[in-house]
């Protein structure tokens, strides 16, 4: 992979790392910083000319930086190496963030996950990479190739642990009840769901539950944690109606405000996430962290040699 170049933002670079590693190819040098009146500064350290370039970047927040900072840097580095003349630039996201702003469910109210595809489309990426993107059909803001990665087979390694007559998948809403069949069919054990009220943007209510939990393990399974509201009493719920455990399984793991503190004061056994997102400091002990590096960098040489990455969708 002589001609595969990858690059890596500030926003997470274990995750690169690992994801170079798998693949046996160094991160290549660039200059990423700030100029004194907190402009990103970019300098693409290596001639890329011709060269087929990944450029690894989540746009979620971390303690050293915004979402707004991590994004901008993704766009300043597309366009840098853009203007390099790369045969091809592709965009790792793992996190795909202003995903949550997909659609006007009230009036005077902006597209933002379209106003981001815009903007990466424009800065010059040829395809996205990502993963998991909270609604499907964000794919189709994009004019270019996206493919979207989901966590199905990490988290289905970590539930053929369970007996399948014990277990029941829960979905926490009704919007993620089509994903959570689809690992209950695959396991062939229970399948529930939490039906709930939403006060807010960051603020749900548990209301009631359709399905039978009594003496099973529970498995909740969603594609982002915030706040925790919603996961922790979706937990509460359960237990309240019998379930042995409850555990769950997330892709992105924001934990914005006090969802840590939330999290360790739940009734959650186990609370696994993937590495999408670097976890800020203080991470609770139920927390069990797994990672995509191999997932993506399998996509990212399937792509590179124009293989088929539907392999991986299973």
């Amino acid at each position: 992979m002589l001609d595969l170049f990858l690059f890596s933002g500030n926003a997470h670079p274990e995750l690169a790392s690992g994801i170079a590693a798998y693949l046996h190819t160094p991160l290549r040098k660039r200059v990423l910083d700030r100029f004194a009146d907190g402009e990103v500064r970019v300098e693409i350290g290596e001639n890329v000319r011709g060269r087929d370039c990944f450029v690894i970047q989540p746009t979620c927040g971390t303690a050293e930086a915004t979402v707004n900072d991590n994004l901008m840097e993704l766009l300043t580095m597309v366009d840098a190496l853009r203007r390099a003349s790369a045969r091809r630039v592709t965009a790792v996201v793992p996190y795909f963030g202003y995903a949550r702003q997909d659609r006007k469910d009230t009036p005077r109210v902006p597209l933002t996950a379209k106003l981001v595809a815009n903007l990466l489309t424009r800065a010059g990426i040829d395809r996205l990479l990502t993963m998991d993107l909270h609604a499907g059909q964000i794919q189709g803001y994009f004019d270019i190739p996206v493919d979207n990665l989901l966590p199905r087979p990490l988290f289905l390694r970590e539930l053929g642990n369970f007996d399948s007559k014990e277990l029941v998948i829960v979905a926490p809403d009704a919007g993620s009840a089509k994903i959570n069949r689809s690992y209950a069919d695959r396991l062939r054990s229970g399948f529930a769901i939490v039906d709930k009220s939403r006060h807010s943007t960051d603020v749900s209510k548990a209301l009631t539950l359709i399905g039978k939990v009594k003496d099973r393990h529970c498995f909740i399974i969603d594609d982002i944690i915030s706040t925790g509201g919603t996961m922790v009493n979706a937990a509460r719920l359960l237990v309240d109606r019998g379930a042995k455990s409850v555990r769950a399984a997330v892709t992105h793991g924001v934990f914005a405000g006090r969802a840590y503190q939330k999290l360790a004061d739940s009734v959650f056994s186990e609370f696994i996430v993937t590495d999408t997102i670097p976890l800020r400091p203080g991470t609770p002990g139920i927390i069990r962290t797994i990672s995509v590096a191999k997932l993506i960098g399998e996509a990212i040489r399937r792509t590179h040699y124009d293989l088929s990455i539907s392999v991986l969708f299973i």
